[in-house]
């Protein structure tokens, strides 16, 4: 509506006022789990979201920008999908985003597009960390992140430690993929960093809660791949400042609470002799 406003098409009835009522009233209803007033509610959005978009195309006899007519066609994708229809539109403003099911009970649900992240087995090392449209399977994604952090780290990767996610996976390079789980009777050194690769998942946490990938602010599928390298780089660089500047934040908490201390002083002195 206000980019028609702004290309001078003057509309008989804008429902902005109707329109973020009802939107209250549905959301209201939804909570309290009164369906078939929250329906009725959605039925009175859809109405009025069908009568602007044929007045707009009634109205826009000249050529309509292009601005305008990838606004119309959303508006008409949204309004001609149903509740058990693939590929739906979330979102006006990231029409990419997906519907991804995790199958967990706190969070049935996540609206984006997936992340696969590579790690070091010794120390959890960001290697490799791409965005994936389209809602993959996760072992069709394991090409394209191998081949990115080869480029990388500059060297090629000798093996490859996954969970069971990734069975029947589409690689064909030289590594060797370990699916986890999967093969019993394995030497002590297999059986070692097969455990080793549960230590991506609070790296994956982290990731997630302390370096922003959890909500990207970034627009499109461009801002999709720049905010998880982003990521990825900042969790990198966590571990840096934590080996280099950790232990001297520790003595500089000692210097204050022990620096009346005699003895604490004639160590400290004969340390940094």
């Amino acid at each position: 509506m206000k980019y028609a406003r702004k290309m001078g098409i003057k509309l008989r009835q804008t429902y902005e006022r109707v329109a973020k009522e009802a939107m209250i009233m549905q959301q209201r209803y939804s909570h309290a789990r009164q369906m078939k007033r929250a329906a009725r509610e959605t039925k009175k959005l859809k109405t009025f979201l069908g009568r602007i978009i044929r007045e707009i195309r009634r109205k826009s006899t000249e050529d309509i920008p292009i601005e305008l007519e990838n606004l119309l066609q959303l508006g008409e994708r949204l309004f001609n999908q149903n509740k058990d229809d693939k590929g739906k539109l979330y979102s006006i403003h990231e029409p990419m985003v997906e519907c991804i099911a995790k199958g967990k009970i706190h969070k049935k649900y996540e609206f984006g597009c997936k992340v696969s992240v590579a790690t070091t087995s010794r120390d959890n090392w960001v290697i490799g960390i791409k965005a994936h449209h389209g809602n993959p399977y996760d072992g069709h994604t394991l090409n394209d992140i191998l081949l990115q952090s080869e480029k990388m780290v500059g060297n090629s990767i000798r093996e490859v430690f996954c969970d069971r996610g990734y069975r029947g996976h589409d690689y064909k390079g030289d590594a060797i993929i370990h699916i986890a789980g999967t093969k019993h009777n394995l030497s002590r050194t297999l059986r070692k960093w097969t455990r080793r690769r549960s230590a991506i998942e609070p790296v994956i946490g982290h990731l997630k809660s302390d370096n922003r990938m959890n909500r990207n602010y970034l627009k499109g599928i461009i801002g999709d791949n720049i905010n998880a390298l982003l990521c990825g780089c900042g969790a990198n660089i966590r571990k840096l400042i934590a080996a280099f500047f950790l232990p001297l934040s520790f003595l500089q908490v000692l210097f204050k609470k022990y620096s009346s201390n005699f003895y604490f002083k004639l160590i400290t002195s004969f340390c940094f002799l």
